[in-house]
């Protein structure tokens, strides 16, 4: 599965870069797949283990900031791996094309 979520500390002040690179750093510590661009980190796995980063990048702000925003999305597909750079490079070839 593919997970893009996005975590923002709330109550901070505004700039969350330092709070949201902590939950950055929990995504690489990982060792799963991932890419973080400027609104979203995604994530591949398994469902649990996927979950379970994402529950600890979020416990990583919460720890610094009194409320904490979680965005998710998820895609299920059983059984592919490598989607995160496949989706990619599908979109790639595309543009190529025209």
């Amino acid at each position: 599965m593919l997970v893009a979520f996005s975590v923002t500390p709330l109550g901070t002040g505004e700039d969350v870069g330092a709070l949201v690179a902590e939950a950055v750093r929990v995504v690489r510590a990982s060792g799963l797949p991932n890419r973080t661009d400027a609104m979203f980190t995604t994530v591949e796995g398994e469902w649990d283990e996927v979950m379970a980063v994402v529950k600890a990048a979020a416990d990583a702000v919460a720890a610094h900031a009194p409320r904490v925003s979680l965005v998710v999305k998820a895609d299920l597909r059983p059984g592919v791996t490598g989607a995160l750079d496949a989706k990619v490079a599908s979109v790639e070839r595309h543009l190529a094309a025209d």
